[in-house]
């Protein structure tokens, strides 16, 4: 029974997330060879400006790149 934890910074569509989803158990089924119905998968959704990377929030990144 794989489980995978998915961390993003910001907010994703419903069908975006429908499609990671699917995505890695499409990916865990062809390579492990597990089920898709014996995967789960969580996404977790981080406010950017509560993640950081290079000394900076992910927010003030992309403020800065003009996105």
């Amino acid at each position: 029974m794989p489980y995978v934890n998915v961390r993003i910074a910001g907010n994703a569509t419903t069908e975006q997330k429908e499609e990671v989803i699917a995505g890695i158990a499409e990916l865990l089924q062809r390579v492990l060879g597990k089920p898709p119905e014996a995967t789960y998968v969580v996404i977790d959704e981080v406010e950017p400006e509560n993640w950081g990377k290079a000394g900076k929030s992910i927010a003030t990144i992309r403020r800065q790149a003009g996105g």
